[in-house]
């Protein structure tokens, strides 16, 4: 009698075509867990398929998954992978965007492999408290831009730094990203509220300073997701656009809701305050100093290298204090928003290269700054009370602006980029 043994599985599987898809998969996967859109992770996955072997790969990429479809001849793969760890990594898309661009015409996969090992394996570049003080820097900075003054600024310091590391210390255990929103926002404002209050109580100020409390939870402000949905959405990628749109509206909402639950408890309002009233040389100087501050903070929170971040603060120094000058002369702030925005772009795309860091981590912290995070928490604040008008209002404002940043931003990229001039 003959036995009949099933064959190896080698033999049926196309085991190189696995191992090369495998590796073109991963790259995708390591770039969206690093907060980058859908188009930069598909150009990514391409460049590694055809350095590997691969005639061409096709991917569809949203905010958590990718499906991707690699071709070698007349055979092909597809497989599906869910990234469920969403934030931002400046140093690793940096790494990354590195690897991808630098990569020989022929590679093996072990070798792209042992790559994205060490890149994964990175640990983040700053230690919690000074994840936590880079919070502190940026809204501290938000603060002064809102019209607070030295009590706010004190304030917000304590807050935003206390609720980054909470943030942090929940994201790192991997809790609901919405509930650790709610949390931190919440941490945030009672630490601004208790050293604010306290102060008063022991006579050290007498006037209420509650008012700046929206600043100490801009940390929470997705500006990296909305920004990329923005620039998926003109590039007609519209399930990672609205996906990436919806993520970063419910950890707004998440937050401001928090925000309001205390505010609501403690009688206050985030009203707008008066302008602060310097000389004209002393302002600019402190919109240039606090615009600098801002954005290397937020570049800094996104665990960016010293000169990205450096180089990402300069830029959105510039171009935010052209915009507030330009709303101080009149202009109204979407058509300001979208000036400064083109301004990030342009200088972006000149500056980055030169310094070897993608655009795109020095282009979306200079512009995060121009985010209206506190008008945003306005609206849902009002929308809570039942103040329909009112939050109506801030809302469209918001909707405005953020649209406003984004069209700078696109319009910068079809005049620097001809992948994003053309359709091809």
């Amino acid at each position: 009698m003959t036995n009949h043994y099933p064959p190896a599985e080698e033999s049926l599987e196309p085991v190189e075509l696995i191992r090369q898809s495998g590796v073109v998969l991963r790259t995708g996967q390591l770039m969206l867990s690093a907060g980058t859109g859908s188009y930069r992770v598909k150009s990514a996955m391409s460049r590694v398929a055809r350095a590997v072997g691969l005639d061409r790969n096709s991917a569809h990429v949203t905010l958590t998954e990718i499906t991707a479809t690699s071709h070698r001849g007349p055979i092909f793969r597809t497989e599906v992978t869910e990234v469920r760890s969403i934030g931002v990594n400046s140093d690793r898309l940096a790494e990354l965007e590195h690897l991808t661009h630098t990569l020989p015409e022929k590679i093996s996969v072990n070798e792209v492999t042992a790559e994205l090992d060490r890149i994964e394996r990175k640990a983040p570049l700053y230690p919690p408290l000074l994840n936590a003080l880079w919070s502190a820097i940026a809204c501290g900075a938000f603060a002064f831009l809102n019209n607070g003054g030295p009590i706010e600024i004190a304030g917000v310091l304590l807050g935003a730094g206390a609720g980054q590391f909470v943030r942090r210390a929940f994201a790192h255990r991997g809790y609901n990203q919405f509930g650790t929103a709610m949390i931190a926002a919440a941490v945030a404002s009672l630490g601004y509220l208790g050293l604010v209050v306290g102060l008063e109580h022991l006579g050290v100020v007498n006037a209420r300073h509650e008012v700046g409390y929206v600043s100490a939870v801009l940390f929470l402000i997705p500006g990296f997701p909305l920004v990329t949905a923005a620039l998926d959405l003109a590039k007609f990628d519209f399930s990672a656009g609205i996906a990436r749109l919806t993520y970063a509206l419910m950890i707004l909402v998440s937050a401001a809701l928090s925000l309001w639950a205390v505010s609501s408890i403690a009688g206050l309002s985030p009203d707008l305050t008066a302008p602060i009233q310097l000389a004209p040389v002393a302002l600019l100087t402190f919109r240039l100093i606090a615009s600098f501050l801002g954005v290397l903070g937020f570049a800094l929170l996104f665990n960016s290298p010293g000169r990205m971040a450096l180089t990402a603060a300069s830029i959105g120094m510039i171009a935010n204090v052209v915009r507030i000058e330009l709303i101080d002369v009149g202009a109204v702030p979407q058509a300001a928003a979208a000036a400064a925005s083109l301004i990030v772009g342009l200088l972006a795309a000149w500056w980055a290269p030169r310094v070897g860091v993608p655009r795109i981590t020095v282009s979306v912290p200079a512009v995060v700054i121009m985010v209206p995070g506190a008008t945003a928490y306005r609206a849902i604040f009002h929308l809570s009370n039942g103040d329909t008008t009112q939050a109506l209002a801030f809302g469209v404002q918001a909707a405005l602006v953020v649209t406003a940043i984004a069209i700078g931003l696109a319009v910068a990229r079809m005049l620097t980029d001809r992948a994003w001039a053309f359709e091809v």
